[in-house]
């Protein structure tokens, strides 16, 4: 009776794990009557077959991601370019590239030394976000300072540039 018992908890552990893993059920299920712990080859050959799979799987996944998300940060990028294309109030790209060439050299990265002035235009963090852009003026795409210099330049004309504008 105590063997049957144990038995059949052995039985209802397997199916328990079956249910929540089932490569680990066929494995257990492998394992011959004496107890030696070798799996049986028919059960060896149906725990390869759930794998393959489960590879296959992870490698397309591996691979589709970076993909994907490529394509993403290219639509994004496109949306951009389409969104900062036309410079409002009718400023000149001639009128921003002589600013900005005069404030930072045409660089779209450049920071001063006292960490300041960041970008093409050297704006500063609150003159940035008063014409709508957000974070670093110098991280952003050089459409984007191109669109926000313009957007400066037509409320205020030359003067935050007093010495380039």
């Amino acid at each position: 009776m105590l063997k049957t018992k144990v038995s059949r908890i052995g039985v209802t552990i397997a199916a328990l794990a079956g249910i929540a893993c089932p490569a680990a059920a066929l494995a257990a299920a492998g394992q011959a009557p004496d107890g030696a712990g070798k799996p049986r080859p028919r059960i060896e050959a149906r725990m390869t077959a759930l794998q393959r799979p489960a590879r296959h799987l992870h490698k397309t996944i591996a691979i589709q991601v970076p993909k994907i998300r490529a394509d993403r940060r290219s639509a994004l990028q496109e949306q951009r370019r389409e969104v900062f294309a036309t410079l409002p109030g009718g400023i000149s790209q001639a009128t921003l590239n002589s600013i900005a060439a005069c404030e930072s050299g045409g660089d779209p990265t450049v920071v001063d030394a006292s960490g300041t002035y960041r970008g093409k235009y050297q704006f500063d963090t609150g003159t940035w976000a008063s014409v709508g852009g957000n974070g670093d003026p110098a991280a952003a795409p050089e459409a984007e300072q191109d669109y926000r210099a313009a957007l400066l330049y037509s409320r205020s004309g030359s003067s935050p540039w007093p010495i380039c504008g």
